[in-house]
């Protein structure tokens, strides 16, 4: 299995919005870093998995829709606790927007929410 993967960091604001968040209910920062990894077991007829500076352009466009944002703000999290895991899925489907596969099979999205704790959200492409 071949692997590409690009990481970006960026601050962003948010509070929690289940019952009982404790201080996490509070508008508080993160400095998230998010890593894309394309996955699949074959390259192209030029050995790509999936072109690197697609993936390059698709995560620096992604992290400025988040950067210095308030989560709760924004319409993709409308209606949701905005948790670590709802970033990682939402941040995989605007990758996926703006990147082609190729040979790739698989893209997981893993967001360090400052160097606490990793989570992480994977989808078949």
């Amino acid at each position: 299995m071949y692997r590409v993967s690009v990481s970006r960091t960026f601050v962003a604001q948010h509070y929690l919005t289940v019952p009982n968040p404790g201080p996490e209910g509070e508008l508080h920062s993160h400095t998230f870093t998010v890593e894309a990894t394309f996955c699949g077991p074959e390259l192209d007829e030029f050995g790509y998995l999936v072109d690197i500076d697609d993936v390059e352009a698709a995560m620096d466009a992604t992290t400025e829709a988040f950067r210095d944002q308030t989560l709760n703000d924004l319409p993709a999290f409308e209606g949701l606790n905005p948790s670590a895991e709802h970033l990682a899925r939402t941040f995989a489907a605007r990758v996926c927007e703006q990147v082609t596969p190729q040979t790739a099979t698989e893209l997981r999205i893993d967001v360090r929410e400052d160097d606490t704790a990793t989570v992480g959200y994977r989808t078949e492409l």
